[in-house]
């Protein structure tokens, strides 16, 4: 990565903390050191919060899913521990994030996703102003030919700037990486080169800000060293992602 994707500005530090705690990707020490905090800091609290009223919005297109109650007593056979008695009231997990039906219903790992979906949400940034009330546009681009995530991609909530970045790794390859936008019944138009391995951030184009929304939508091609010389996309297609407003 280079100098501005390697690191997190200081203030954005609690930021981070916060979506990871809500996307359920901390260990169990890490969890509680969080809700001690929050406990202490009302306004990291607040953070916490408003990352849990942007993301549950993607969570709640995700039917829940409740495992078998004889499954914990699998688990724990499995482990050679004592015997448990099945407890339907077992609460499900504080959040959907942590749920494996999440990631399953959206058929990506859920490390990768959860990096690449917290890496550009912090770069675009979550916090709505009163400039832009809106929150970002964010887009899981899926391989058109394996059907898994290749980019995470949030447009902030102004639309001029995006940031995408790499959910997983795409094997070596010479020709050049081109992000379009696919206006909702329009013609691509090109948002730039973008690099496989590394976050990537770009400025919109004042022409296309009119048509950054929903209905509209992202995809890459490969295309020949500097780009497609046409203006369209002349390679392979190979991931695609619609656009929706978290």
């Amino acid at each position: 990565m280079n100098d501005d994707t390697d690191h997190i500005a200081p203030e954005d530090e609690g930021r981070m903390l916060a979506a990871e705690y809500v996307l359920g990707v901390l260990g169990a020490e890490e969890r509680r050191a969080v809700e001690t905090r929050m406990a202490e800091d009302a306004s990291f609290a607040r953070e916490v919060g408003e990352w849990e009223e942007r993301l549950g919005g993607i969570a709640s297109y995700v039917p829940p899913a409740r495992p078998p109650a004889q499954t914990w007593l699998r688990i724990q056979a499995s482990l050679g521990g004592p015997p448990l008695t099945a407890d339907p009231r077992i609460a499900p997990p504080t959040s959907m994030w942590s749920s494996l039906a999440f990631w399953r219903g959206l058929g990506i790992g859920a490390s990768a996703l959860a990096a690449a979906c917290l890496a550009a949400l912090v770069y675009v940034g979550m916090r709505p102003t009163p400039q832009t009330p809106r929150a970002p546009l964010l887009a899981t681009l899926t391989g058109l030919k394996t059907n898994q995530p290749n980019f995470v991609a949030a447009i902030s909530a102004d639309g001029r700037s995006l940031t995408i970045v790499p959910a997983s790794l795409l094997t070596a390859d010479k020709r050049s990486v081109e992000l379009w936008l696919i206006p909702q019944g329009g013609k691509p138009a090109s948002l730039g080169l973008i690099a496989a391995g590394q976050p990537v951030r770009l400025n919109v184009p004042a022409e296309l800000l009119p048509q950054v929304g929903r209905g509209a939508a992202l995809a890459v091609s490969l295309e020949p060293l500097g780009g497609s010389p046409t203006g369209q996309p002349t390679g392979e297609v190979i991931a695609r992602g619609d656009l929706s407003r978290l």
